[in-house]
């Protein structure tokens, strides 16, 4: 059969109802969904499952004898009850039957199979309602064939209340059985031969259908390498395109802006700021766009490497959109910027602020200032995306925090200009290799690793109210501590307040699993800020909130005040998570800690310790000893690296698909490929789809690979990827 029976409608092979409710469970449509909707174990026949200890809930197959039977009318109803009790010798467990009283013709006394289903318990006593078995019959098996049966993997499949298990795999055995094994495979057989793999439909055949366990582990290694493959070549083709269209080139002249800026500097820039933005500074000045992501630690001064490159496509009047995710951090780049530019180079390049919540009248009054090119730098949210935005020449795209933008966004700006911009992606969070070459692999990576100097580091602690529940009181007199030193605080909460979930503007990465504590509702920003207020150690203090729910005028008042040290504890949601820039502030402490994502820590701590006093990180969490959100919470106070916690985030996800929440589920979501676990499997299919367009530019003479591509990157699928 042609590969497109992949993309036939599931209602085709299953019927309208069943395709209804794989659409409602898991979002599958065709086919192809469906099949790559893989086991995540596989149990066995001929497993030994000791009956005393077994789970309610579980799907189990265990073998055992029938040691007596009997039937029974029901008492409320028509009908038969038909129980079977069977041993492993050590322990007893009932089978229970509704009206199939011919099961006693197989189920005697003495018989012995294989039994599998799902544990319940009724009235204290553990059961099996209507589970499948197998009987060993001699007569009828050889031991040969009930030993291959017993050894045959059973799948056990992702599923809901709706879509049991075997419901699934008697789904998959109908889409298999739809397609046959005729499937066209996207990875070409001299790939397929070196890394000797299965093809396509072979290793979907064995992944579900397996008769051994070396057939289930063969196809999945196969089924590995090809989504490996198919997202690798996508983003070969995706980094080749983009490098095909026609920019403007911008270079910096000798008196321009940048050089302006750079003989006003107070201080020199790092070994790292300097690599990057000659990098930067080369990139510019080609035909073709520039696509580079830059990484860099927590306060390492990726804000200034992109503020010249901002100067240098401003030197023939060139503007650049910088889009910032929150309006709080817009503003914050605005205020940064101005003041690293000076009166006389601001007054130049005229930076103005956009953002969707400015009154009316200072709306226009920025939108003329861009229409007309009297501003080369245009800072703003997702306001900038609006159709009303019009750029005099958009030369450069500045996007802070990529994971919060999709590709459709980041196009609409593109079409803004008439030649097409170049682009730099900023990102505080550092990234692994093989995360980078499997979400970021369509740009060019610069990473930045020094800080600067008179950085005086940050010290971190986990505060373990589970163990240690008379801690609290010292971390609000250390903070009085810090602030008596004329140094200020910031305390972050996960919620707003009781009644409302968390901070909508942020991607809160959190991860709700706090190990048996998650009926605790959260710390909440208004009753924090209350408890403070009351503190007898605190009296005195100014201590105000921000939160997304503010108006833009209300968080730009609290953040300036703040910023001018009137404020001495800011009590906030992560809507002060990336870029917020206050170097008196010294001390950052986090409730409910193990409510947030490594990464998300990480940036948090990042906030404190950025001028001349060291910062003090106050990590307070409710987790208890050895769980995993214990786990996360040390792992940031062990280390101030980076790079080293984003492989270590890696490693303590549990299904380690770094393409995030947003994936859970869809089309787009890793199914087999762990970016923790399978960077040898990454580099290797990165090479091969290099490789194979370095002779086959277009792939169009692998037209099942060219059209798995172009699958892989319609606009849905390249939007889900972009904001992993």
């Amino acid at each position: 059969m042609n590969g497109s029976g992949l993309h036939e409608r599931l209602s085709g092979p299953l019927g309208g109802r069943t395709a209804a409710a794989f659409d409602r469970a898991f979002g599958y449509k065709t086919v192809g969904d469906l099949l790559s909707h893989y086991p995540r174990r596989y149990a066995h026949h001929g497993e030994l499952t000791q009956l005393g200890t077994l789970p309610v809930g579980e799907n189990v197959a265990l073998v055992a004898d029938v040691v007596r039977a009997s039937s029974r009318k029901m008492n409320k109803r028509k009908g038969t009850i038909f129980e079977a009790v069977i041993s492993d010798g050590r322990g007893i467990l009932t089978l229970t039957f509704f009206n199939q009283n011919w099961r006693k013709e197989e189920l005697v006394p003495g018989a012995r199979g294989v039994f599998s289903g799902k544990i319940s318990s009724y009235r204290g006593a553990m059961q099996l309602t209507h589970p499948d078995y197998k009987l060993f019959d001699r007569a009828e098996m050889s031991e040969s064939d009930a030993q291959a049966w017993a050894e045959k993997p059973i799948p056990i499949y992702p599923a809901t209340s709706t879509l049991q298990t075997w419901s699934i795999e008697k789904s998959v055995k109908i889409a298999l059985e739809h397609i046959g094994l005729g499937v066209v495979d996207p990875v070409p057989a001299a790939v397929r031969d070196a890394e000797r793999l299965l093809d396509y439909g072979t290793a979907l055949e064995r992944i579900h259908r397996p008769r051994t366990d070396n057939d289930w582990k063969r196809a999945r290694r196969s089924l590995r390498f090809h989504e490996a493959f198919v997202l690798q070549a996508a983003l070969v083709e995706s980094r080749a395109l983009a490098r095909e269209q026609m920019a403007m080139p911008r270079t910096a002249k000798l008196g321009g802006p940048l050089e302006r800026f750079d003989a006003q500097l107070p201080f020199t820039l790092t070994g790292d700021q300097s690599v990057v933005g000659a990098a930067i500074t080369e990139d510019l000045a080609q035909h073709n766009p520039m696509n580079r992501l830059v990484q860099g630690e927590v306060g390492s001064g990726k804000t200034l490497v992109a503020l010249r490159a901002m100067l240098a496509v401003a030197q023939d009047g060139g503007q650049t959109a910088l889009l910032a995710p929150t309006e709080v951090l817009a503003a914050q780049h605005l205020r940064s910027i101005v003041a690293s530019l000076g009166p006389d180079l601001a007054a130049d390049m005229s930076p103005v602020l956009l953002t969707g919540r400015m009154p009316t009248a200072d709306r226009k009054r920025a939108l003329l200032r861009i229409i007309g090119g009297q501003s080369k730098i245009v800072v703003g949210t997702h306001a900038l995306l609006s159709d009303i935005v019009e750029f005099y020449d958009l030369g450069l795209i500045v996007i802070d925090e990529q994971h919060r933008f999709g590709v459709d966004q980041r196009d609409t700006l593109r079409r803004k200009s008439a030649a097409h911009p170049h682009t730099l992606v900023l990102t505080a969070t550092p990234i692994p290799r093989t995360v980078a070459m499997t979400v970021f692999g369509d740009l060019d990576v610069s990473t930045i690793t020094e800080l600067p100097v008179g950085r005086k580091g940050i010290e971190t602690f986990v505060v373990p109210l589970a163990v240690k529940p008379n801690w609290m009181p010292r971390v609000w007199t250390r903070m009085r501590e810090e602030i008596d030193l004329g140094r200020q605080a910031f305390v972050v909460c996960p919620a707003i307040d009781p009644d409302r979930g968390g901070e909508p503007e942020t991607d809160v990465e959190g991860e709700s699993d706090t190990d048996g504590d998650a009926k605790r509702p959260p710390a909440t920003v208004l009753e924090t800020a209350a408890v403070l207020r009351a503190e007898p150690s605190l009296q005195g203090l100014t201590i105000e909130i921000i939160h997304g729910r503010l108006s833009p005028d209300e968080k730009d008042d609290v953040m300036t005040r703040f910023a001018s040290g009137s404020i001495d504890v800011l009590v906030t949601t992560t809507v002060i998570e990336v870029g917020v820039d206050v170097p008196n502030a010294s001390t950052m402490i986090v409730l409910d800690a193990d409510r947030f994502g490594v990464s998300q820590l990480h940036q948090l701590r990042g906030r404190v310790g950025r001028g001349s006093v060291p910062g003090l990180c106050l990590l307070v969490t409710h987790a208890f000893p050895e769980s995993t959100s214990l786990e996360r919470v040390e792992a940031v106070a062990a280390t101030n690296d980076g790079f080293e916690l984003a492989q270590r985030d890696l490693e303590l996800r549990r299904e380690g698909d770094v393409l995030g929440g947003a994936q859970s589920g869809g089309r787009s979501s890793l199914r087999l490929l762990r970016v923790a676990t399978d960077g040898d499997v990454i580099v290797r299919a990165r090479g091969a789809a290099e490789a194979l367009r370095a002779d086959d530019p277009g792939f169009a003479q692998h037209p099942e690979l060219r059209e798995a591509i172009d699958r892989r990157l319609d606009e849905g699928e390249r939007e889900a990827m972009s904001k992993s």
